[in-house]
């Protein structure tokens, strides 16, 4: 977790620096992301909100995308990690978004994809969405390496 508070200071003092905010949904780092933004003392500055968005319900509720909204889209995939960091941007009313989705493991998904598997997106000032493939089964492992390249994706955006 160290590491990622480390990334996570870096995103906060460049949010701070700039006065913009955040907030996160995502489904299977299950809070490690947000956890390590809120890590930062001063968070409140930046940090506005964020939700695990882990199952259908949870996408109904938490981030109010309706079945409608998924035609023709699947979780786990790079539309959809867009669809939900814009979604969350728009319901927090934030400068940027982060969000993630995918297979920690020790299994894939529903969906077909394998375990190790993930999409983030940010939303923002500028977008971006990547997929990341680990090709571990290691639910905790891939969970951290998850959260670690969503916290630099937002970071590599932020220094842009």
């Amino acid at each position: 977790m160290k590491d990622l508070i480390a990334i996570a200071e870096q995103v906060a003092a460049k949010l701070v620096k700039r006065k913009q905010t955040i907030a996160v949904a995502e489904s299977s780092t299950g809070g490690l992301i947000s956890a390590s933004l809120l890590a930062v003392s001063g968070a409140s500055a930046y940090f506005l909100g964020g939700a695990v968005v882990y199952t259908r319900d949870a996408r109904r509720l938490l981030a109010d995308i309706s079945d409608e909204d998924m035609k023709g889209i699947r979780s786990a995939s790079e539309p959809y990690a867009q669809l939900l960091a814009n979604r969350t941007r728009e319901r927090f009313a934030t400068d940027w978004a982060l969000s993630e989705t995918g297979a920690a493991g020790p299994t894939g998904n529903r969906y077909g994809d394998p375990a190790g598997h993930s999409c983030m997106a940010i939303a923002g000032p500028v977008s971006q969405v990547i997929t990341l493939e680990t090709a571990s089964n290691d639910r905790q492992a891939n969970m951290h390496a998850f959260a670690a390249r969503a916290l630099n994706l937002l970071l590599e955006n932020l220094s842009r």
